[in-house]
């Protein structure tokens, strides 16, 4: 009697190992937190940047300094989570041993005038469920007078965006922005101090967020960050490798980081932008048209387009655009820095976080309508929105209406087309928006890990990012020898079929 848990007890009395998986939260970054005990901070970092540079080795505190091995960084929820799901998988090996004691009890019974029977209602079964990310990067919780006010409306723009009832950072932003502005019509001074003071703190723990991750990375382990930048240079060359007879590529991204600068640099690709000039660049209305050429040697007054250059537009901003007076300027905020404020600080600048040009997306178009950002849009419409253009989305979850709109007017041109390269679709925005634009046949999709993994696409999905003239010409001597077979054996059938 009671062997099954006796032996299950016994079992358990050695070493037992549970495994629990971490999710990502819904923009792709992982929850981490210092193993440092004097210090403990929480940040985000990116899966992909995780898993790629740091899976084994050391991994440095942005924050403190603390170098831990990779293993070491989980956050106190996720060990607490952890913990909770290994008692209870305990607890339901210790009930499945006692269930099936009951059972075997129950069938030795002999029938009789007074019988017994043994039933276990307990816990028999623990699901192994991922501990999932605490919050988007960026989320927070207002505290001001309004903030009943400024969550129902940040609320009430993410349902419009298609993300349920989940606001994020640039919501929130939008809102306390409009709010500030509406304070400062009516004069309401002390409201608008606590606001502003609220709103600019916001922005400045966002940019160091992305900051912090910029350090991760640039402190990666020389190999694992060489190796990381080698895959972003191969995924940027396989759409910037054309000759200089073609349109230049033309870079959109929603992102605040400077991640596509840096691998730019790493390839020496040189990316052209509205920004003019070398120590503080100014944004300038009058250079969209700007392009750079070369005469080859001995031929005068016919100037060649140089290869290796691309059209660059970030289209929320930058966390190193500040506004000075009007006037917009890109600050030498190097890559990997932990803090933009001792850059904003200098002669010249002086700016606080509120002037950081990091605007949120609209449902409304209202921020697009300003300075510089409709200058921006100007450019991603105009590089769209004409014949046989093609534009390649890759991570891009379709939750920008400003942005959908564009991309859909664009698909009006029957020689356009549509490719959207996604790790997933939870949200079913994706699928949602393939069924509703009714343009099957101007759009690919391809989602799923397996796919769209960097180091995948780049050997198995995107063309070699070559042109040289000895490469095309080899690749056409192949197919030439690869067809001629074919050609000489559909000769002879021919000649056979002719003779009979």
């Amino acid at each position: 009697m009671f062997e099954s848990i006796l032996e299950e007890l016994e079992r358990m009395n050695g070493k037992m190992e549970y495994r629990m998986d971490v999710l990502p939260d819904a923009a792709g970054y992982y929850d981490k937190e210092c193993p440092n005990e004097d210090c403990q901070s929480k940040f985000k970092v990116n899966a992909e940047d995780w898993q790629n540079l740091f899976s084994d080795e050391a991994v440095y505190c942005p924050f403190c300094g603390h170098s831990a091995p990779a293993d070491t960084w989980w956050t106190t929820e996720q060990i607490e989570q952890a913990k909770e799901q290994a008692f209870q998988q305990v607890e339901a090996r210790i009930g499945q041993a006692l269930d099936k004691d009951c059972r075997e009890f129950n069938r030795h019974q002999r029938k009789g005038f007074i019988t017994m029977s043994m039933k276990f209602s307990g816990t028999t079964y623990a699901p192994n469920l991922p501990a999932a990310a605490l919050e988007e990067m960026g989320a927070f919780e207002p505290k001001t007078f309004y903030h009943d006010q400024i969550t129902q409306k940040a609320t009430e723009s993410a349902i419009r965006m298609g993300r349920d009832s989940k606001p994020n950072i640039e919501d929130y932003i939008r809102v306390q922005n409009e709010l500030l502005r509406g304070l400062e019509i009516v004069g309401d001074t002390e409201k608008y101090k606590e606001l502003k003071e609220e709103t600019d703190k916001l922005i400045l723990d966002f940019t160091r967020n992305i900051s912090a991750i910029e350090h991760s990375i640039s402190a990666a382990p020389k190999e694992k960050r060489e190796d990381a930048f080698n895959k972003l240079v191969l995924f940027l060359m396989s759409f910037a490798s054309r000759t200089g007879t073609r349109d230049r590529l033309n870079i959109f991204t929603t992102n605040y980081d400077r991640l596509i600068e840096a691998g730019a640099d790493v390839a020496g690709l040189h990316l052209i932008d509205r920004f003019v000039g070398s120590l503080t660049p100014i944004f300038r209305s009058s250079r969209m048209d700007i392009d750079m050429h070369y005469n080859p040697p001995g031929i005068r007054g016919e100037p060649r387009y140089l290869e290796g250059v691309a059209r660059y537009t970030k289209l929320h901003g930058s966390i190193d655009w500040v506004n000075c007076d009007g006037v917009i300027r890109k600050i030498g905020l190097p890559f990997g820095a932990k803090d933009s404020t001792p850059f904003l600080t200098v002669t010249g600048i002086d700016a606080d976080a509120s002037k950081i040009m990091i605007y949120p997306n609209s449902s409304k178009d209202k921020e697009t309508a300003e300075y510089p950002y409709v200058e921006l849009f100007r450019d991603f419409a105009a590089a769209l929105c004409r014949p046989n253009s093609t534009i390649v989305t890759y991570g891009y979850s379709f939750g920008d209406d400003h942005i959908n709109r564009v991309i859909r007017d664009m698909l009006t041109i029957p020689s356009t087309h549509l490719v959207v390269i996604s790790h997933s679709d939870s949200s079913g925005r994706i699928k949602r928006i393939y069924d509703e634009w009714g343009r099957e046949s101007q759009m690919s999709l391809m989602i799923g890990p397996n796919i769209t993994n960097l180091e995948a696409l780049i050997d198995y999905y995107l063309p070699k990012p070559a042109i040289d003239r000895t490469t095309i010409k080899m690749a056409d001597l192949l197919r030439q020898r690869y067809d001629a077979p074919l050609k000489i054996g559909e000769e002879k059938e021919k000649e056979g079929a002719s003779e009979e």
